[in-house]
């Protein structure tokens, strides 16, 4: 099974078992079926409850809170995460603030889905990865799904908590096929760490079975799947007694992934590195962007680096 099946089995499954729940977003109506095919299907099985909208974030997700608070759960699909900030006001400000403000009288059942993320040559307004402006916000949860875990099994956990959540979904994962945890490189004794989420996964991993082959550093990758709130005794228990850390995103540096992880596993570790996209736009050269964003050339070296540390 692929990702986007997966994530399109999970979004049936929760439509039969909900026959409150409403899907929205750009596009999502058969035959097109959204822009990455997540949604194909759902308007033929489910007319009444999978609504197409205009090109307007900020009013989509509104009227998906607005409707949540009333307590009919709601999925949104942005077309492209990029244009999340549109719609941070009704995130921040109302979607992950209302169960707050009325003391826990109301409940808010929305899910916002958004692509993420490079690699696909489509240029600066959309190959970003933004997550990290909506990671630390109150009330809010954050996912991101890769293809070694069931990225349809998030969908369920997160409609199951009837809160606001954002899903990072990473454009080129769609067409993966679901691996599962088992296939995540995991030996007994590592000698680095390498801690990653969503579209860094599989590059992480490539670079793990490079630097097991070509070098005997025995190297484990953890995938995160929640940004936020960050767990970190969780992440914690995953590095173990390894003492080298190497965390990779591809969001711009600072004040993201990599800061909370640095935050959470300071003392704790000896030696620690962090990889992350440009600082500035994504081009549109996808040669140049490939360039830009760590793969697994620049992740096997630094973690030689680290390696070297002692």
């Amino acid at each position: 099974m692929r990702v986007v099946e997966s994530i399109n089995r999970a979004l049936h499954d929760l439509m039969q078992a909900d026959l409150r729940l409403v899907v929205m977003g750009e596009d999502v109506l058969d035959p097109y079926g959204g822009a990455f095919k997540v949604t194909k299907g759902l308007s033929t099985a489910y007319q009444d409850r999978v609504w197409t909208t205009p090109i307007s974030e900020g009013g989509i997700v509104g009227m998906a809170t607005g409707m949540a608070l009333k307590g009919r759960p709601v999925i949104v699909e942005l077309m492209f995460g990029d244009f999340i900030a549109l719609a941070a006001d009704q995130i921040i400000n109302h979607a992950a603030k209302f169960r707050w403000m009325y003391n826990d009288q109301v409940e808010v059942p929305i899910i916002i889905r958004a692509p993420m993320g490079g690699r696909r040559g489509y240029g600066p307004t959309h190959s970003q990865s933004l997550e990290k402006h909506f990671c630390g916000v109150p009330g809010l949860t954050v996912f991101a799904t890769h293809e070694y875990a069931d990225p349809g099994a998030l969908l369920h956990r997160a409609l199951a908590s009837r809160s606001p959540h954002l899903i990072i979904e990473n454009k080129v994962m769609y067409s993966r096929p679901v691996l599962g945890t088992a296939a995540l490189p995991h030996p007994a004794d590592s000698d680095v760490v390498i801690l990653t989420y969503g579209g860094c996964v599989e590059h992480a991993v490539a670079a793990a079975n490079k630097l097991a082959e070509e070098e005997e550093i025995a190297t484990t990758v953890v995938a995160v799947e929640q940004l936020s709130p960050f767990p970190g005794e969780e992440v914690l228990s995953q590095i173990g007694q390894c003492s080298r850390v190497l965390v990779v995103e591809e969001g711009s540096p600072g004040w993201g992934f990599a800061s909370e992880c640095a935050r959470a596993l300071i003392g704790r570790v000896k030696h620690f590195s962090a990889l992350a996209g440009p600082n500035h736009p994504i081009p549109s050269s996808r040669e140049w962007e490939d360039d830009l964003l760590p793969g697994v050339n620049a992740i096997q070296a630094a973690c030689i680096d680290l390696f070297k540390k002692g």
